[in-house]
């Protein structure tokens, strides 16, 4: 079994095929996937859609791209969310100083108020963070205790310490099989397995040989093969144990 630790299948770009993809993922071992929310709207879409599916596990949050102008009304759906037991975790979250599409104080006020929200629910925070290293490192100490995952994670090794000391996870996507991405792969390389998960965070961030088209949860098994390959792990002992990882983290069902 293969855990899709970070999946946007609710988008429009699936609306089309969206059972033939979950069919090609399944057909590829990909057995479960968390459909993670970034605003109000896809929030609530994620829980619609794993309502109706096996193996899919919702998550509510704003994404920092949509951090400004978000209002009391939004924070009162999400922690609604969040509550519900199916609720898998808290996010997205994170911050974002390379597009900034929001202001750095928004994503800020942003990510405290997910980070409260999931140390109060005791449910694990999902991540974002680009070009943010040493605030995400700063604000997640500040949060002691709190548990979560640093999705899509795309700094190299130098920068893993306070992620791990915080005893996050860490999920790697398509970009550790870039062919330029060494130190990627040297992080992946470096995380504890207990620690390790993998994701697509489709439709962005296809895998190589995929690059430039829809990613989708299927080439979460490409991911997987890089990762072990790097690592010098076992396809199946690897599967198991970043499955194994996911459920231990989002609080999944067990293995069989």
């Amino acid at each position: 079994m293969i855990t899709d630790s970070h999946a946007h299948i609710y988008w429009k770009s699936f609306d089309e095929d969206r059972d033939e993809m979950l069919s090609r993922a399944r057909a590829a071992g990909v057995e479960r996937m968390v459909v993670v929310g970034t605003d109000v709207a896809t929030s609530r879409q994620a829980f619609e859609l794993c309502a109706d599916e096996l193996n899919l596990f919702p998550t509510a949050g704003i994404h920092p791209h949509d951090a400004d102008g978000v209002t009391a009304e939004d924070r009162a759906v999400i922690d609604e969310l969040c509550r519900r037991p199916e609720c898998v975790g808290v996010g997205e979250t994170g911050l974002d100083y390379f597009k900034e599409y929001s202001p750095r104080q928004s994503q800020l006020e942003n990510f405290y108020w997910h980070l409260e929200l999931a140390r109060t629910l005791d449910k694990p925070v999902v991540v974002h963070c680009r070009d943010a290293h040493e605030d995400t490192a700063r604000i997640l100490h500040e949060f002691a205790g709190v548990r979560g995952v640093m999705h899509c994670y795309t700094f190299g090794p130098d920068e893993l310490a306070p992620y791990l000391d915080a005893g996050f996870y860490i999920s790697f996507s398509g970009v550790v099989t870039y062919p330029k991405n060494e130190l990627n792969r040297a992080a992946a390389a470096a995380v504890p397995a207990d620690r390790l998960l993998v994701e697509t965070d489709c439709p962005y961030l296809a895998p190589q040989g995929y690059r430039g088209k829809r990613n989708e949860p299927a080439y979460a098994a490409e991911v997987l093969r890089v990762v072990a390959e790097t690592r010098g792990d076992e396809l199946e002992t690897l599967a198991r144990t970043t499955s194994e990882n996911a459920a231990r983290l989002f609080g999944l069902p067990a293995l069989d």
